[in-house]
C-alpha cells in the first residue's frame, strides 16, 4: 500500500509503496500545490507496470509469456520491456557476454526463481556442460513492429535490470509532473537530481556486504545520476559448507565464483547501473575495474580477502554527469 507524508514547510514530500518484493521510495521538493494523491497513484502505476511486464516471479508477466513462446514465434511486447531487453543487448556486447539475461534457465536450476528449490545435480551438471547462446544471439527484434522472437528456445531473466528501470521510471513520472529535485529508489538502487533546498547534495549510503544484517560502509553524496550495488551476500544458498550467490556467470554457466563481494555503480541511469553492476560482478576484480574504466563508470569494488574486505575505487566524473 502506498503511503506518503504531509510537507513541511519546505516542500519536502517522501512517498513510498511495495513493489517487487521490497519497497519505492520517492523523496523530494515541490511547491505546495502539487496534487499529491495524482502524484502517489502515478508513482504506483509506474512502478507495478514494470513488476507486471518484467517480473520472472509472475506467471502471468509479459516477461513469462514471452519465456513460454515456442522458439520463432513473434510477439509484440510493450515499448518498455523491448528498451530494457534492447539495453540489455548492448551492455551485454559491450561487457563481452558477462552481463547476459539469457539465464533463465540457470537461475531456476540453482534455486533462485520462483519457489521450487534447487534441481538435481544431473540437471544442474547437464546445464552447465550444454551449449549456450547469448540473449544477442536468440533475439531477434523487430522495432518497427514492436515485436520480438527467439531464434531457438531460450529463458529470459531481467533480474540484473529490470529494477533499476523501476527507479528511472520513478524519476520520469517526477519529471513529468515538473519535479527536479528528488532522490527516488527501489531498495539499494538509486536515482537523484537536483539537491535539497540550499544546495545541498543527495547521501546514500553504500552497504556492507554482510548476510544478515544491514548496515552502512560508508555514504555516497549525489547530484545528477544513479547508482545501484550488485553483491553476493543478500540473495544465496549454502550447501556443503559452500555460498552459492544468486549472480549467474553466463560464460561458465553457473553462478559467480570470485572474490568481488560487491560493486557499486555510478551512471546516467539507474537501468544502466543496475545492468553494469552484474557486469561488473562477473568479470571480477582485475578485468572489472579495467572495463569500468573503459567504459566511463565510477564504480566501488569491495573485495574479499581473507576474512577483511578491501575497497577498490573506479571514478570517472562522466558517470554523474
Amino acid at each position: 500500500m502506498k503511503t506518503f507524508s504531509e510537507p513541511a514547510s519546505t516542500g519536502r514530500y517522501d512517498f513510498n509503496g511495495a513493489v517487487m518484493g521490497t519497497r519505492y521510495r520517492a523523496l523530494f521538493y515541490s511547491p505546495a500545490t502539487l496534487d499529491r494523491e495524482a502524484l502517489a497513484q502515478q508513482l504506483e502505476l509506474a512502478v507495478t507496470q514494470v513488476d507486471r511486464q518484467m517480473s520472472n516471479w509472475r506467471p502471468d508477466s509479459e516477461l513469462m509469456r514471452f519465456n513460454a513462446l515456442e522458439a520463432g514465434t513473434w510477439m509484440t511486447l510493450p515499448a518498455e520491456l523491448l528498451w530494457v531487453l534492447h539495453t540489455a543487448i548492448q551492455v551485454g556486447a559491450e561487457s563481452a557476454g558477462a552481463f547476459d539475461i539469457a539465464v533463465g534457465d540457470l537461475v531456476d536450476a540453482w534455486g533462485f526463481g520462483p519457489p521450487g528449490g534447487f534441481t538435481d545435480d544431473a540437471r544442474r551438471d547437464a546445464l552447465r556442460s550444454q551449449p549456450r547462446s547469448s540473449a544477442a544471439a536468440a533475439l531477434e527484434f523487430d522495432f518497427e513492429g514492436g515485436r520480438v522472437r527467439k531464434r531457438h528456445p531460450v529463458q529470459l531473466d531481467l533480474s540484473g535490470i529490470a529494477k533499476g528501470f523501476g527507479v528511472d521510471q520513478l524519476a520520469r513520472c517526477l519529471e513529468d509532473h515538473g519535479i527536479h529535485d528528488y532522490l527516488v529508489s527501489i531498495d539499494g538502487e538509486f536515482r537523484a537530481r537536483g539537491s535539497k533546498p540550499g544546495g545541498q547534495l543527495w547521501t546514500v549510503a553504500i552497504e556492507r556486504p554482510q548476510a544478515g544484517v544491514r548496515t552502512a560502509l560508508g555514504v555516497l553524496q549525489m547530484g545528477d545520476g544513479a547508482l545501484a550495488t550488485s553483491g553476493d551476500y543478500r540473495h544465496f544458498h549454502e550447501r556443503d559448507g559452500k555460498r552459492y550467490a544468486h549472480t549467474m556467470d553466463p560464460l561458465r554457466g553457473a553462478p559467480l565464483d570470485n572474490a568481488v563481494a560487491s560493486v557499486s555503480v555510478l551512471a546516467p541511469t539507474c537501468m544502466l547501473a543496475d545492468a553494469w553492476a552484474t557486469a561488473l560482478m562477473v568479470l571480477g576484480p582485475e578485468r572489472g575495474p579495467q572495463v569500468a574504466r573503459e567504459h566511463g563508470l565510477g564504480a566501488l569494488f569491495l573485495l574479499r580477502e581473507g576474512r577483511g574486505l578491501r575497497q577498490l575505487w573506479v571514478e570517472d566524473e562522466r558517470a554523474t554527469g
